[in-house]
């Protein structure tokens, strides 16, 4: 992929980066004044993209380098090979040779779902990503201190977005939803509140700067994406594992997105549920 201002923005924290992501970029630590203008429109492998934005925030070293121990993990078990750095050309012409996944049979899914202590009370996010019968990666964050259920639920749906815009997938990509709520104002209501001015007879549009950065997100990408309604709470693995990790963004306060590990997909199932 190659890198743009909006995945810029993404992986930066305060304007920079921290030392392993400028290790993936090559750059030198602390990032120089013109870091932004020198990797714009460079070419990163997929899995780098991936690390970039699991490493973004103000963490200690050893925090960092146990990111990366993890995403490894992840890669690991599921089969995934990792290829050198090499530029874009040399990429196209290896990856057949240097991975498992065949990108033209790839099916991405990514369950999505947000929990809250109290309403409004404590608030988070966790996401279940899932490629074709492999076991999924799991993230929380989007810790929200004085949040609505309604809020973390944008906020996962939000951040299955831009992971959907960040992967490489030739096929279609299905974001599940628990939240007919989320679903609807991103989807449909948000088409008529924009066509008044984002308003709405009766009063106030609530969340409603959540709901334009999201709405203005799927419009970019609704070609390459499907959005499902799920029943919550009713024994679908990924739904279930993405209403964990939303509670566990809570009890950890993780504002950044994080990796969770696990060994057992049954070790997650089995954490506490609001």
């Amino acid at each position: 992929m190659q890198i743009t201002y909006e995945f810029i923005h993404l992986i930066s924290f305060e304007e920079t980066l921290n030392k392993e992501q400028c290790k993936i970029l090559e750059l030198p630590f602390p990032c120089e004044d013109n870091w932004k203008e020198v990797v714009l429109n460079k070419d990163i492998l997929k899995n780098d993209a991936n690390r970039l934005m699991l490493l973004k925030g103000k963490l200690a070293l050893k925090a960092q380098e146990q990111i990366l121990k993890n995403y490894n993990m992840v890669l690991e078990f599921n089969n995934i090979k990792t290829t050198n750095k090499t530029t874009s050309k040399e990429v196209k012409e290896t990856s057949q040779n240097t991975t498992q996944i065949d990108e033209d049979e790839e099916h991405i899914r990514i369950y999505c779902d947000g929990a809250c202590s109290g309403n409004p009370g404590l608030a988070g996010s966790g996401l279940a990503i899932y490629s074709n019968e492999r076991n999924p990666v799991l993230l929380h964050g989007d810790f929200v201190e004085n949040g609505t259920n309604n809020i973390a639920e944008l906020n996962a749906l939000y951040q299955a977005l831009i992971i959907a815009k960040q992967t490489s997938s030739k096929n279609i990509i299905t974001i599940y939803s628990d939240s007919k709520y989320s679903i609807d104002c991103i989807t449909t209501w948000a088409y008529g509140w924009k066509a008044k001015g984002w308003t709405k007879k009766g009063g106030e549009i609530k969340n409603l700067e959540l709901i334009k950065k999201t709405h203005e997100l799927y419009e970019r990408i609704k070609d390459l994406i499907e959005i499902k309604h799920v029943k919550g709470h009713a024994g679908i693995e990924g739904n279930e594992l993405a209403d964990r990790m939303a509670v566990t963004a809570i009890k950890e306060q993780t504002t950044n997105y994080e990796m969770y590990s696990y060994d057992k997909i049954e070790e997650v199932l089995n954490l506490t549920s609001y």
